[in-house]
C-alpha cells in the first residue's frame, strides 16, 4: 500500500481547469520526482493535495495519507499532517522565511507547533537541526535574520524548518532554484543525506533533469495538468518513450558532444482555457496524427513497467538519452 495515494486529482481556478485528473503514488522511503515546464502543475497538485490553495480553488479527487483522506478534510486534519507527517520546502526561501524574527525562532517555533519542544530544548534542538544541514557556527548564526544569510543558506534554514516535526514525507518544490552550481550540487547531496539517515520519502519538483536523476528512484513527467510519462528513473532517462519526454532530453547539451545545435521543442506551452479536445502536446509535436488531434490518451501500463499516455510512442534510443553524469543540468 502507497505512503500518499492521488486518485483523479482535479483543480479548477475560476471555472478554468488546470489539473485534469492526476493519479500518482509515492511508497514509503521513495523518491519521486516530478518534472515538466513552468505551469504543467507540479507544484499545483501537491498544493492542492496538502489544502494549500486559495479558497476560489476548486479541487476534487481522492488523497489518501496512509489510508486517511485528506481531499476536502477538515482544518484540524489538515493542520495535523501539514509540517509533521508531511512537509514541504516552497520554492523562494527568502519569501517563505519571516524577515522580522532571526531564523533560530523560527525553527523553534516549528518544533513548538510539532513536537512540544519548548525553551532550551527548542533552542538546542533548532541549532542542532542548523548544524544537520551545514550551517557553519549554528549557534551564532541561529540569532541572525534571514536578510543576513546567503540564499543557500536561507535554503538550508527551510530544510531544517522541515526536518524539524520529522515528517515522513518531504515535498521539496524546486529547491535549486536561483542557487549557483555549488550551492545546488551541495542541497541535492544534503537531501540525499537526510533521506538516507531518515528514511523518509521524499517528491522532488523540479525544471532540472540532471538533478532528478541524482536524487530519485522514479519520475513522473507532466504536460499541460496531466502526467504523460512515469517510469524508473533508469529506464526513463535510458530510453523516453513519451514525444514530450523526448523533446526535454534533446535539448540537452551534451558534455561530450559537438557544438550542435539544440534541438528545440517548438511552440507554447497551451493556455488551459483553450485546451483541445485531443492530446495537448498534439499542436507541438512532429508525430501528432488527426487522430491525436481530435481524441484524448490515457496513461496506461507499459511492457516494460512505465506508465505511457500517447498513441504514437517514441521508439530507439534518445541522442541525448540523459544518465547521470553525462550532461549538463537542464531547464525544461
Amino acid at each position: 500500500m502507497p505512503f500518499i495515494s492521488i486518485r483523479d486529482l482535479r483543480v479548477a481556478f475560476d471555472g478554468t481547469q488546470v489539473l485534469h485528473g492526476v493519479n500518482l503514488d509515492v511508497a514509503k522511503g521513495e523518491a519521486l520526482g516530478l518534472v515538466g515546464e513552468s505551469g504543467c502543475g507540479k507544484s499545483v497538485t501537491w498544493l492542492a493535495a496538502l489544502g494549500l490553495l486559495p479558497g476560489t480553488a476548486r479541487v476534487t479527487g481522492s488523497v489518501t495519507l496512509d489510508g486517511q483522506e485528506l481531499c476536502g478534510a477538515s482544518r484540524s486534519t489538515l493542520e495535523g499532517v501539514r509540517g509533521g507527517r508531511v512537509a514541504m520546502i516552497f520554492q523562494d526561501p527568502s519569501s517563505s522565511l519571516n524577515p522580522v524574527i532571526r531564523v533560530g525562532r523560527q525553527i523553534a517555533e516549528t518544533l513548538r507547533i510539532h513536537r512540544g519542544l519548548m525553551g532550551d530544548a527548542a533552542r538546542l534542538e533548532a541549532i542542532r537541526l542548523m548544524d544537520m544541514v551545514g550551517i557553519p557556527d549554528a549557534r551564532k548564526r541561529s540569532d541572525t535574520y534571514p536578510h543576513e544569510l546567503s540564499g543557500g543558506q536561507c535554503q538550508r534554514i527551510m530544510i531544517a524548518m522541515a526536518l524539524a516535526g520529522e515528517p515522513d514525507l518531504l515535498i521539496a518544490d524546486e529547491p535549486t532554484t536561483a542557487l549557483d552550481a555549488t550551492i545546488q550540487a551541495q542541497i541535492l547531496d544534503l537531501l540525499s543525506a537526510v533521506r538516507a539517515e531518515t528514511g523518509m520519502a521524499m517528491v522532488f519538483i523540479s525544471h532540472d533533469l540532471g538533478a532528478v536523476s541524482q536524487v530519485c528512484d522514479r519520475i513522473c513527467v507532466m504536460y499541460a495538468g496531466r502526467i504523460v510519462e512515469e517510469g524508473r528513473i533508469d529506464a526513463t532517462f535510458g530510453n523516453p518513450r513519451h514525444p514530450y519526454t523526448r523533446g526535454l532530453f534533446d535539448a540537452i547539451p551534451r558534455l561530450e558532444g559537438g557544438r550542435e545545435r539544440l534541438v528545440p521543442i517548438h511552440g507554447t506551452v497551451p493556455d488551459p482555457r483553450n485546451l483541445s479536445n485531443g492530446c495537448a502536446f498534439s499542436p507541438r509535436c512532429d508525430r501528432a496524427t488527426d487522430f491525436c488531434r481530435s481524441n484524448l490518451p490515457v496513461l496506461k501500463p507499459q511492457p516494460d513497467g512505465r506508465f505511457l499516455s500517447c498513441f504514437h510512442p517514441v521508439t530507439g534510443i534518445s541522442k541525448s538519452s540523459c544518465t547521470s553524469g553525462q550532461h549538463e543540468s537542464a531547464a525544461a
